[in-house]
């Protein structure tokens, strides 16, 4: 993992595996099926819940800077703890949950490198429990908003061509062939993306195993759609979370300085009056 620009925000399953029962790392999972941690997970992960601990559930928004210190509180994590967080589906909630910790400036946060994946692949030990936790008093930093992109700088962007704009989801979802992945509820009124964004579904970043691809990889994979750092870049997906995964690559892996996770993403994008869609394949990064 030394050819990353910040290797230490990954570690990898044996890293985990033998800190499980270390006093100053706390380990979550996060996954995309909620009920999998019940099914078994890693000895002394806590569990949080994407669709309620993770968001505000009456405003669509990330947790305010009170509900992240209830959530870091509870889950007995102070501001001097090593975060690390993995889950299923190649760490894509794992990666929302890093970003928000990281709004709210917890320093050492980190994704367990596979995921849920790897960590069962290997056949490590689950544990069917969750830990006994004891509470802490979290306080937290004020909200860094310059890693959160909002409608206004993607009108913006879009418009004026001033930043790259990758759009994470599926090609089909890219299109405007279908408005989200099957069996997922948050949608909008209209398919397509935004116009000017590159397609570079968030998957490509990550090798069959669910760890992440090497550096050179990285490089040509978004280079390759023009994606090279030498302008701000603002990715977004339908609700934010796959995109948070690329928004992790990009400025942690690739060291990229100015990357933003448009939460908004296509459910606010594609529910705007009078906004301008573009439908079918987007032209070459070239053209």
């Amino acid at each position: 993992m030394a050819d990353y620009a910040h290797p230490e925000v990954l570690v990898s399953t044996e890293w985990v595996a033998g800190h499980a029962n270390d006093p100053y790392v706390r380990i979550a999972e996060v996954d995309v099926d909620t009920k999998a941690f019940d099914e078994g997970h890693v000895p002394g992960a806590i569990g949080w819940a994407w669709n309620t601990q993770l968001c505000d559930t009456l405003r669509r928004d990330i947790l305010s800077q009170e509900q992240f210190e209830e959530l870091m509180s509870s889950s007995g994590v102070t501001p001097d703890s090593t975060l690390v967080i993995y889950g299923d589906n190649n760490n894509w909630f794992a990666a929302w949950a890093l970003w928000q910790a990281k709004i709210y400036g917890h320093k050492d946060v980190r994704l367990m490198n596979g995921g849920r994946k790897k960590w069962l692949a290997e056949g490590r030990e689950l544990s069917p429990s969750a830990p006994q936790i004891q509470p802490t008093r979290y306080q937290a930093k004020k909200a860094d908003l310059s890693l959160r992109a909002f409608l206004p700088q993607v009108q913006e962007a879009s418009s004026k061509r001033l930043a790259s704009l990758v759009d994470v989801r599926s090609p089909q979802e890219f299109t405007g062939e279908i408005l989200a992945p099957p069996g997922l509820p948050e949608t909008c009124q209209r398919g397509g993306h935004v116009p000017g964004a590159r397609s570079i579904p968030w998957g490509k970043a990550c090798n069959e195993d669910g760890t992440f691809k090497s550096a050179d990889e990285l490089r040509a994979l978004y280079g390759g759609e023009g994606v090279d750092g030498s302008k701000p870049v603002i990715a977004y997906c339908r609700i934010g979370e796959r995109s948070s995964h690329t928004w992790f690559v990009l400025k942690y892996l690739l060291g990229f300085d100015k990357v933003t996770n448009y939460d908004g993403s296509w459910t606010e994008w594609g529910n705007l009056v009078g906004v301008p869609v573009e439908r079918g394949a987007a032209a070459s990064a070239k053209g």
